[in-house]
């Protein structure tokens, strides 16, 4: 493949179509079906849906036998499926896997002037806006790529693009459409999921594992009706108290540490090596990307030891609050109730339905004072861990790595979860999984002032190109495309950073 064209004819889409629908894309306020109950009435989805499925349909307009339908289970978010059939030598049953979302997580506060979840902005290399990187660009950067190969009359495999539009919510209707779907997505050797980080945006980063993740609603109640505090203190206790008091069952208020060894698993020796040398490589960049305020600092100095935190231990933050007023109204009364949403990410390999069930019943039992304790579980997702590289794989990663970045590629475990990969590692075991993304350093997914690096899509677009053409030469020559399946979750070969 000449890389210079591949170069040029990527860098030319993103810059004449691909940034251009992506800016039409972030206005559109498709908040996952967990932040907007009435998502069908609104109608916002449909219309990222349309976006992305009429940019599609006219890309592929000249791939002879390629295909696109809006697939639509009753009663459950669309999903967008795109068949390429192979080009060169035919693939059988075999095809690559190009997986992304569309929907988004809510608008969040605390945009920077000029800047909002609905409003793209352009400043330099980064395209700000609410879902650009988490994840719009990943039907765009797949065809793409895709379409680079036919560019140059590449050979690939057959090959599969799947949109979903529920992961921010759990990708809880995606089992359906796999299953679905499943006679005509085949057995895939190779998944691509463009929905992950990167550690910098100065080499090719590929994800090892991602932690699963539970959570939901704890409410404690202890009136029927708010009353006089002055009153009532001393004699009812107070409901933040008692909220306080079972947080402190699941998590060591001083240290952040998880108090119950239920949700631990033993860390791989291969992914502590990895943290190490991740560490190493980033230095202080692994807690500089976040906005501390003056004066703050991280919870550990092991920088190491925050690899770790972030991929392969469990950690709680409280994301929502419900019963406590706003302080310009917050009178002398002793509030009924106190809520909070908890979101717990669970170690990679850890069962998330199992350690959901656990928490529950933690917070809930033997609740203080007799008060009313409910917590309502929202999700239980079980995080995954990379089966070992084929050598095929390895060697397409280090090539695509130094030719779309000029740098070696760098491994190492994310600390979000994306549902999708656990269940296709269940479901393709010998399954081969190349895991990347552009969400690095300060981009922010889920919080203020998202944005989008824009080289650094270009570039992955450039190494899923060619990684899906060396699959296709791996295959002509007679190569083992997968790896055997193997009982639990297999662990990433021994690979350095850098």
């Amino acid at each position: 493949m000449d890389t210079a064209r591949l170069q040029a004819f990527v860098g030319g889409m993103w810059d004449d179509e691909v940034v251009p629908q992506l800016v039409e894309y972030i206005r559109i306020p498709n908040k996952s079906p967990m932040f907007d109950a009435q998502w069908v009435e609104h109608g916002y989805m449909d219309d990222a849906v349309k976006l992305m499925e009429r940019w599609a349909r006219a890309k592929l307009a000249g791939v002879a036998g390629a295909t696109l339908e809006v697939v639509r289970l009753e009663g459950r978010t669309p999903l967008i499926y795109i068949d390429v059939p192979a080009s060169g030598a035919a693939s059988g049953d075999d095809c690559v896997l190009l997986y992304g979302h569309l929907d988004k997580q809510p608008e969040m506060t605390g945009w920077s002037d000029g800047l909002g979840p609905w409003t793209p902005v352009i400043k330099g290399d980064k395209l700000f806006g609410r879902g650009g990187a988490d994840d719009g660009y990943a039907i765009f950067g797949s065809l793409s790529a895709l379409l680079a190969l036919r560019d140059q009359g590449v050979p690939h495999a057959r090959c599969v693009v799947m949109i979903e539009a529920c992961e921010e919510s759990g990708s809880y209707d995606l089992p359906y459409y796999v299953d679905h779907l499943a006679a005509r997505i085949g057995k895939p050797s190779l998944v691509v999921c463009l929905d992950s980080g990167c550690g910098n945006y100065d080499q090719l980063w590929l994800t090892t594992s991602l932690r699963g993740m539970t959570g939901g609603n704890l409410k404690v109640t202890v009136l029927d009706e708010g009353v006089h505090s002055g009153d009532a203190s001393g004699v009812v206790a107070d409901s933040f108290r008692l909220l306080r008091q079972l947080i402190s069952r699941l998590e060591d208020e001083v240290t952040g540490a998880i108090r119950p060894r239920e949700l631990y698993v033993e860390v791989p020796a291969q992914r502590l090596e990895q943290a190490r040398r991740s560490a190493e490589v980033l230095g202080t960049a692994v807690y500089d990307k976040f906005p501390f305020v003056a004066g703050m600092r991280p919870v550990a100095e092991d920088l190491a030891e925050l690899v770790l935190n972030r991929t392969w231990r469990p950690q709680l933050a409280v994301t929502g609050v419900d019963g406590l007023p706003p302080l310009g109204s917050a009178g002398n009364v002793l509030r009924p109730h106190t809520a909070v949403k908890l979101s717990l990410r669970l170690p990679p390999t850890l069962d998330g339905a199992k350690a959901g069930e656990f928490v529950k019943r933690l917070l809930e039992a033997n609740p203080p004072y007799g008060a009313k304790v409910t917590f309502e579980l929202e999700k239980a997702s079980t995080g995954w861990n990379a089966p070992q590289l084929s050598s095929w794989l390895e060697q397409a990663v280090a090539d695509a790595s130094q030719r779309a970045f000029g740098a070696p590629a760098a491994y190492m475990g994310e600390g979000g979860t994306i549902p999708f990969m656990g269940m296709l590692g269940e479901k393709f075991p010998g399954a081969q999984f190349l895991i990347t993304g552009v969400l690095g350093p300060h981009s922010n997914a889920h919080g203020p002032n998202e944005f989008l690096h824009v080289p650094t899509g270009k570039r992955v677009s450039m190494v899923v190109a060619q990684v899906v053409a060396k699959h296709a030469e791996a295959s002509a020559k007679g190569l083992t495309l997968g790896v055997a399946a193997q009982a639990g979750h297999a662990q990433m070969g021994d690979h350095g950073c850098c």
